[in-house]
């Protein structure tokens, strides 16, 4: 019927098994259009999942649903996030699981005059807690981007929010123990002049994080940076180094980061080089220094159509990662 519907496949010991339809979807999914935006899994057979629906209202809502021991549970919708979502506009952006039945995911909701505030929930041995606006950010506009949790009970959330001068800022907001602390600005004093386009974040063990992402210089171009949180305190964001000199054209990106353990970490993105092109690009950290940036090799060789990115990065451990992303041939 050309409708957008949901669906979930699991690997069993190097095999992948059928797709299947997100069991409940239906019942929530009214309108046909929904869509899982993140999923996460802490062992073999334990994942979960989130995105957004529309209900018979045509207002967009959020869910999650959770694989247990390989079977997957009924969709739900995000307890508390529909009386928040007074706008009809909700979207999960971002879900991680530091243990099995335990995670946290965040996203966005609308307000009834229509701006778009940052939220985050958590699952507490199985049952999702109510979605709650990200502490401090109630006077502003804000999305949550990205959730990382290393343990259960203990994750973190970035996003960005709109100043008082109209730029967007990045922030970070920190779970303890499963009670959410207010957000805090990441500081970028000699970046952010000119706003940011985007944050991600990972973190190898609790209150042990990095994020990047990008933002615009003085010349309003727009380039990669990387901050570094340890024991909950965030140093000030640096560019990416050699991200600029690879950058001619301008427009860089950053869409993934992944961090195992604490301070080091491994981000992809993308670049536009001196002729327009877009190419693919990944930047590693080790023991908390940012190393320099470089085309994703054998890549621009693939890329003749010139629009290349690395959309996803994943560590297993320091130094040992894997990217994905698409070309343009």
């Amino acid at each position: 019927a050309g409708l957008g519907q949901v669906f979930v496949v699991s690997e069993k010991k190097g095999i992948w098994q059928p797709a299947q339809e997100v069991p409940g979807i239906a019942a929530l999914n009214q309108r046909g259009q929904a869509r899982i935006n993140s999923v996460s899994c802490t062992s073999a057979g334990n994942c979960s999942a989130g995105g957004n629906y529309e209900d018979g209202s045509g207002h967009t809502q959020v869910f999650v649903v959770s694989e247990v021991k390989g079977t997957w549970g009924s969709a739900e919708e995000v307890p508390g996030s529909a009386a928040l979502n007074q706008g009809g506009t909700a979207e999960i952006t971002s879900v991680a699981c530091g243990a099995a039945d335990n995670c946290g995911a965040g996203g966005l909701y609308e307000d009834s005059s229509g701006k778009q505030h940052a939220f985050v929930v958590s699952e507490a041995d199985g049952a999702w807690g109510n979605a709650e606006e990200v502490p401090g950010t109630a006077q502003v506009y804000s999305v949550a981007t990205s959730v990382s949790c290393p343990s259960a009970g203990n994750c973190d959330a970035a996003g960005y929010y709109g100043d008082n001068g109209g730029l967007e800022q990045a922030f970070v907001a920190a779970e303890t123990n499963g009670t959410w602390g207010p957000a805090e600005e990441i500081p970028m004093p000699d970046l952010s002049q000119r706003g940011l386009a985007s944050v991600t974040l990972s973190c190898g063990s609790a209150a042990n994080c990095s994020a990047s992402g990008d933002f615009r210089d003085d010349a309003d171009n727009q380039q990669a940076f990387a901050g570094i949180g340890k024991k909950g305190v965030w140093g000030t964001a640096e560019e990416i180094p050699g991200s600029a000199a690879l950058n001619q054209g301008g427009e860089a990106e950053i869409h993934s980061l992944s961090c195992r353990p604490a301070g080091n970490c491994s981000a992809g993105g993308m670049y536009a080089d001196n002729s327009g092109a877009l190419q693919a690009l990944v930047a590693s950290e080790t023991n908390s220094t940012w190393g320099t940036a470089e085309e994703v090799p054998g890549s621009a060789a693939l890329n003749q159509g010139g629009n290349a990115v690395t959309l996803s990065v994943s560590c297993a451990s320091a130094g040992n990662c894997s990217a994905g992303g698409y070309y343009t041939d």
